[in-house]
Order: C-alpha cells, then sequence, then structure tokens
C-alpha cells in the first residue's frame, strides 16, 4: 500500500487485471494500490462503476495528484477499430453527466505517442456491459459517444470532487458490431480472469463457442499491444507532470 509521501504522479484506475500487465510487471491484488516508477500508482478495481469509484478514492486518500483510467473499451462508433486508441475529450454517463477530461494533459500525452490516437469526442460510462452490436448501435444513436466502458464515469467524478486533473487512455477490444456471447462473459470474474468451472460448464453447454475463443483473444491481444505502447512511450504516469 502506497502513502502520500510516495504517490507523487499519476493515480491510474485499472479494472481488468491484463489492463495492468499491459502497465506494468509488478505483481498487482485486486482492490490495492501498486506503486509504479516515479510516484505513480495503480489501483486494480475490478470492472463496475462503483469498483471503480472505491479504487479512485483509495488513490486520493494515498496522494495522487491527477487520476486517469486505463486500458480497454469498446466501440459505438463504426470508426474506430480494434486496437484504436482513444482519449477522449469528455466522459458521459447514463444520467446524462457529462465531465471533461484534462486538455493540456490530453495533447501532451497525444505528442508522446508513437501510435496514432483518438482525442475528440466523448466516451459512455454504463453500467452493465452492452454485448451486442443493436445494443452498441443504439447507444451511440442516443448519446453520440465513440466507446464505452465501465468505469470512466466513476473516476472523472471523484477527480471532480477533488479537484484533480484527469484523463482516459482505452484501447479497443470489441468493434461496434461484434457480439460478446453472454456465456462466455459470464465466465469472467470482476477483474476479467476466468472462472475456470463456469467456462468449462459453457463450452460443455455451447459449443460454438469454441470458435469464438480465438477471435476473443485476437481482439484483446491487438488492444493491449497497443496499450503497451502507451506505456513505453509515456511512462507510469501517462504523461501527466506537475
Amino acid at each position: 500500500m502506497s502513502t502520500p509521501a510516495t504517490l507523487r504522479a499519476t493515480g491510474i484506475v485499472v479494472a481488468l487485471a491484463s489492463e495492468a500487465r499491459a502497465l506494468t510487471s509488478r505483481t498487482t491484488q485486486p482492490e490495492r494500490i501498486t506503486v509504479l516508477a516515479g510516484g505513480s500508482a495503480l489501483c486494480l478495481s475490478g470492472m463496475g462503476l462503483s469498483a471503480a469509484r472505491r479504487a479512485a478514492q483509495m488513490l486520493v486518500e494515498a496522494g495522487a495528484p491527477a487520476l486517469a483510467v486505463f486500458g480497454v473499451a469498446g466501440a459505438l462508433s463504426p470508426n474506430l477499430r480494434n486496437g484504436t486508441l482513444f482519449c477522449p475529450e469528455r466522459v458521459l454517463d447514463e444520467e446524462g453527466h457529462q465531465r471533461d477530461t484534462d486538455p493540456a494533459w490530453r495533447a501532451s500525452l497525444r505528442k508522446q505517442l508513437t501510435l496514432p490516437v483518438r482525442t475528440e469526442g466523448a466516451l459512455l460510462s454504463v453500467a452493465a456491459p452492452l454485448l451486442t452490436g443493436m445494443a452498441k448501435t443504439t447507444a451511440h444513436q442516443r448519446c453520440g459517444a465513440l466507446a464505452v466502458d465501465m468505469e470512466s464515469a466513476a473516476v472523472a467524478a471523484v477527480a471532480a470532487e477533488h479537484g484533480l486533473p484527469f484523463l482516459v487512455l482505452r484501447a479497443i477490444v470489441d468493434e461496434s458490431d461484434d457480439a460478446i456471447p453472454e456465456a462466455l462473459n459470464g465466465s469472467v470474474d470482476a477483474w476479467g480472469r476466468p472462472r475456470t468451472l463456469n467456462l468449462i460448464a459453457a463450452l460443455g453447454r455451447h459449443p460454438s463457442l469454441w470458435g469464438e475463443l480465438p477471435r476473443l483473444y485476437s481482439r484483446m491481444q491487438k488492444a493491449t499491444q497497443a496499450l503497451r505502447a502507451v506505456t513505453a512511450a509515456a511512462g507510469p504516469s501517462l504523461g501527466w507532470h506537475r
């Protein structure tokens, strides 16, 4: 666990274990702060708005002077393809609240990255995953957001409450017309780790799911490769400087 004296740079909320591995080789534990190089730190929150809010609060209490969300997201716009980096201008929630990300930080990060990154538009945070192309199309038409996640709005709210700079950096996993089988979605825990018995049972009940696994694996690999490129270019602070 870090202390305010140790945590001098970006506090990063990461929902999934695979996302954390794209940011650091250090061992991370759920709902714990892991201190990174240069005084940054991450908190492995697990999926969802409530989990992300708790993680953001932990980072603030540990002294984080800036907050970020790092990881993967789903595309709502057909113009965002698998592996695309997205650093949105603003974050929306399902109640219509809108919060802007820090423009200077966003511009600084973009200059440091070696891969193209989209830095305009909005990201929508939802309480439950959008698993079908129809659900994603409906969300895109309703609010105009380009991508969707389940954490950023909660972290944005905490940053606003404490007057802290805020940034989101996401890599696209599923595209706007991709469907994620419900049976497979239910076979991972809150941190994206396989529930082995659930997965075996799902594959036994639905043998056609075997054909989905290589596609989903390939999508995630491409997204996490993009995230690793961000870490290599911008460091664990994600380009933030006091």
